[in-house]
């Protein structure tokens, strides 16, 4: 059996919606198992978070991009990765990430570059998300891709829309291809 860890936080609900996509989506793949670790309100991981992340063969991060970067709360999960930075405990195992914030861009990129890095401090090998972008002059947020990402996984939620309105359906189908790319992915490199 293939594990993919998603381990993210989500201040809003949307980020936990687009988790759950990309859980979904790497589910749907035969002989994978998905485990999603929430980082709480104060940076946390559940009490076997760590062990299940040491466990997988993947491990996609998610973080909403606040005021440029991550939240708080996933870089403080992040910085207590440096145990299992300093054992490689990581090493070779496949990195993903996705963002979600309420503009088109609204700076998702340095939030995907912050988790790119994270991912090589560990050693990782990244899985981009793999899918040509929709950009012709009908596409909209109902097109898969329509953020136009490519090193992963943008979403879009509006700042006025709750959890049950965004991420819009393009972008709910975007996470869910991309979670089974990944998948896959690790699936063919796991052998």
């Amino acid at each position: 059996m293939t594990s993919v860890a998603i381990v993210y936080y989500s201040g809003y609900g949307h980020t936990q919606k687009v988790a759950e996509a990309v859980g979904a989506g790497a589910g749907a793949v035969a002989g994978v198992s998905v485990k999603l670790l929430q980082v709480d309100a104060n940076g946390e991981l559940p009490a076997d978070g760590f062990a299940t992340l040491d466990a997988a063969d993947a491990i996609i991060y998610g973080s909403p991009t606040y005021m440029g970067g991550p939240a708080w709360q996933f870089k403080k999960f992040a910085d207590a990765t440096s145990k299992n930075w300093y054992v490689r405990a990581w090493q070779d195992k496949v990195g993903a990430a996705f963002t979600n914030s309420a503009s088109l861009n609204g700076d998702k990129a340095a939030t995907l570059n912050y988790l790119w890095t994270l991912a090589q401090q560990h050693g990782q090998i990244w899985v981009g998300l793999g899918l040509l972008p929709s950009n012709k002059k009908d596409s909209g947020p109902a097109d898969v891709n329509w953020a136009g990402a490519s090193g992963g996984l943008l979403t879009i939620s509006p700042s006025d829309a709750s959890p049950d309105e965004a991420p819009r359906s393009g972008d709910l189908e975007t996470a869910k291809l991309f979670g089974k790319r990944v998948a896959e992915v690790t699936r063919k490199l796991r052998g």
